[in-house]
């Protein structure tokens, strides 16, 4: 891992190396989404066969792209107690959670007396992408389709990748069918995000898509906004642990090893400390967690390219580094960790204390994992159901009322030079 102090005489210059760009805006990344999207958009269903077995190994027919109704009753079958009990107590907090944060219709009087207001309408038909490969990401389910199924979406389409044989891990086809999906479909990356976008014969374009994925997916859903609707830019996986001389070091290097196991080689794990001693014994702790890890091979390789030590000097300049990063997750071990927290504003989630690491967040918490990667945390917040409800505004006027509204909308159009805007109020009262 990178180790900066700033007693360093070049602590400056080395801290600069943080705002290099994240994954999410590689332009050759880029380039390669944006090929694989026009190869879908123009070929369709051809487009995302020849794309599945180039990257997934798999040959398949368009008749195979969707799973069956008899897979997801197997799958169901060879679910454990263990893996349902998980399912069910994560479902349960995670639903419990959008209900709180639902948005909900509204309505007023303005000035002139007329009735204005909000409805918020689930969309119609929603695609999610949940990760698959090596590390099926079974959690991300429950994360994304269940929101979908608390705003009330009617058509929840699942795009997942499948192994060499065409075959999607039962666990997530479990989580996924029970969290609510109605369609799931062995597609993954770029391509998946095409298909949803475009539509194919096959897969029905959506409304709007969610859910993280690796650096060709995040691209590929900043390249369809237009065409489509997006929740936000949820790339490979980053954590911040803001740590004083209280915290232990032991829970800071295991927090940091969990989120650098994703696997994609581009996640991103900091440390910032006001402590010495602190920095020294989490280095410490890396060596002697990592050799016991199962993905130790990939852990390595994110820790040796974007993994970094950072000694401050006071928690002042501590907090404004972390708002500077904008991590996805941050978490603070430090004294009255909750009072710290507040000066903390461009973070995707905060995790408060010795005892929240970032996996109850991953799993079990409630609030949605899918969050912002690569500074976009700045500008964007983590996935809420109240991304799955269409916004749409209302507004009544009575004959009375708009006889108020008259003279300032004769005005305006005046002002403007769009006479026709002032007749369309006017003619009301002349006919």
């Amino acid at each position: 891992m990178k180790v900066v102090r700033h007693t360093d005489r070049d602590f400056a210059q080395r801290l600069r190396e943080l705002d290099a760009p994240s994954s999410l805006f590689d332009l050759d990344i880029e380039q390669s989404a944006r090929a694989i999207l026009e190869a879908v958009q123009t070929r369709g269903d051809a487009a995302v066969l020849e794309l599945i077995e180039r990257f997934d190994g798999a040959k398949l027919p368009a008749s195979q792209l969707a799973v069956t109704q008899a897979e997801l009753m197997r799958a169901s079958l060879q679910a454990g107690d263990a893996l349902r009990a998980a399912v069910a107590a994560a479902d349960k907090n995670i639903a419990a959670f959008a209900k709180k944060s639902r948005r909900k219709d509204w309505q007023a009087r303005n000035s002139h007396g007329a009735s204005v207001g909000e409805r918020f309408d689930p969309f119609q038909r929603v695609g999610i992408y949940i990760p698959g490969g090596a590390a099926p990401l079974v959690s991300t389910a429950l994360m994304t389709v269940t929101l979908a199924r608390v705003a009330g979406c009617p058509q929840i389409v699942v795009c997942t990748p499948c192994d060499k044989e065409g075959a999607i891990n039962d666990a997530l086809l479990f989580a996924a069918r029970g969290a609510g999906a109605t369609e799931i479909y062995r597609v993954g990356g770029a391509q998946a995000i095409g298909a949803m976008a475009f539509g194919t014969n096959t897969i029905a374009r959506v409304q709007k898509i969610f859910g993280p994925g690796n650096a060709y997916v995040v691209a590929a859903k900043r390249l369809v906004v237009g065409r489509v609707a997006i929740d936000l830019l949820p790339g490979p996986s980053e954590v911040l642990v803001l740590a004083d001389e209280t915290a232990n070091p032991k829970f800071v290097a295991a927090d940091l090893l969990a989120q650098a196991e994703h696997g994609s080689g581009h996640e991103r794990v900091w440390l910032v400390t006001t402590s010495t001693t602190v920095l020294k014994e989490v280095q410490a702790e890396l060596s002697r967690q990592l050799p016991g890890l199962a993905r130790r091979e990939f852990i390595e390789r994110v820790l040796q390219n974007n993994g970094w030590l950072i000694q401050v000097d006071t928690m002042p300049a501590a907090v404004a580094l972390v708002n500077r990063l904008a991590p996805e997750h941050c978490e603070v071990m430090t004294r009255k960790a909750r009072e710290v927290s507040r000066g903390i504003v461009t973070a995707g989630a905060i995790f408060i204390g010795p005892n929240s690491p970032t996996v109850l967040g991953d799993y079990v918490a409630g609030p949605s994992h899918t969050l912002p990667t690569g500074g976009a945390a700045a500008s964007f917040a983590g996935l809420t159901v109240g991304q799955f409800q269409r916004r749409t505004s209302e507004v009544e006027y009575t004959r009375a009322a708009l006889r108020k509204a008259v003279r300032a909308v004769t005005s305006f159009a005046q002002v403007e030079g769009l006479s026709a805007h002032g007749a369309s109020a006017q003619v009301r009262f002349t006919s």
